[in-house]
Parts: structure tokens; C-alpha cells; sequence
């Protein structure tokens, strides 16, 4: 007639813990000096330096074409700003605080830069080549040549750093 009690305290009362369906951090890179040491801490020093110089070249030479060219500066602005961010988590161990895949982060972080690099590059060499049909000052079009020139290996080196992040993910 009545149904089996429970006593309170069993593990049927148990309330199950968030934190045991989700796998705990992993991290491959080194935290601290040593990510510099790594191939991924190096393409991510080279994409800083070479972003630096897109934005800073598509800034001294006046920005002729604003749409594409303020695209340009958006792109490398936020991807400077974003891989500096990345790896101040990694060289000040902000990583192993916090609970995430970082694998896949840095796949994800990488891939969707590397799209949006791209594109940024595609406008900054459209500017440029309609720049040279104008030909209307040799400095200006030899800065976004140069811009152009380091926004192709700042996408290339993101396009590295994603295949290393794909590489570490699916590990």
C-alpha cells in the first residue's frame, strides 16, 4: 500500500556536482618564460610584432580608403590587443586558474583571427592595388605595400598557429 521510504541523507537525496561532468583543464602549453621556449609562444610573439607594424603602417600612410582600410585597422588593432591578452594568460599562469580546455581555446581563438586576418589582408591588397592605378603618392602606396606585405605573413603565421592549435586539440 504505501511505497519504500527513502531514508534522508541516501544516495537517492544526493544532488549530483556540476563539476563531475566536465573534464578538468587541459593545458599543453607551458605557463610562465617557458611558452616562449615553444613554437606556439614564438608565432604568437611574431603575430604581436608583425600585427603591430600592419597597424601602424595602414595608420602613417593617411588612410586613403576608409572603409577598407579602417576594416584593416580594426582587424590588426583587436588582434593585437587580443594575442597580447592571450599570452599574458599563459606567461602570468592565469591558464592553470582557469578551468577550460585551453587546447581548444587556442584553435578556436586562432582560426577565427586567422579568417578575419585574412580578410583584413584581401581589403589592405584591394586598397593597395587600386592605390598603385592612381598612383597618387609613391609613400603612401610604398606604406600600404609594406602593410600589405606584413598583413600576409600576420595571416600566415595565425594560419600556423592554428594548425599547431588543431593539432594540440585533437590530440
Amino acid at each position: 500500500m504505501s511505497a519504500a521510504t527513502v531514508p534522508p541523507g541516501s544516495q537517492a537525496d544526493a544532488v549530483p556536482s556540476p563539476y563531475a561532468t566536465f573534464p578538468a583543464a587541459r593545458i599543453t602549453l607551458p605557463t610562465g618564460p617557458g611558452i616562449f621556449r615553444t613554437s606556439s609562444g614564438a608565432f604568437i610573439v611574431v603575430e604581436l610584432i608583425f600585427g603591430a607594424l600592419v597597424w601602424i603602417l595602414v595608420a602613417a600612410s593617411n588612410v586613403p580608403y576608409d572603409l577598407f582600410q579602417g576594416w584593416v585597422m580594426f582587424v590588426s588593432v583587436c588582434a593585437f590587443f587580443f594575442s597580447g591578452v592571450y599570452l599574458c594568460c599563459f606567461l602570468f599562469g592565469i591558464a592553470n586558474r582557469i578551468e577550460t580546455n585551453w587546447n581548444f581555446l587556442d584553435f578556436a581563438y586562432h582560426f577565427v583571427t586567422f579568417v578575419f586576418y585574412f580578410g583584413a589582408f584581401v581589403l589592405e591588397a584591394g586598397s593597395t592595388s587600386q592605390m598603385g592605378r592612381n598612383m597618387s603618392s609613391g609613400s603612401v602606396y610604398g606604406l600600404n605595400v609594406a602593410a600589405t606585405i606584413f598583413a600576409f605573413f600576420t595571416t600566415a603565421c595565425y594560419g600556423c598557429s592554428t594548425f599547431l592549435g588543431l593539432r594540440r586539440w585533437k590530440m
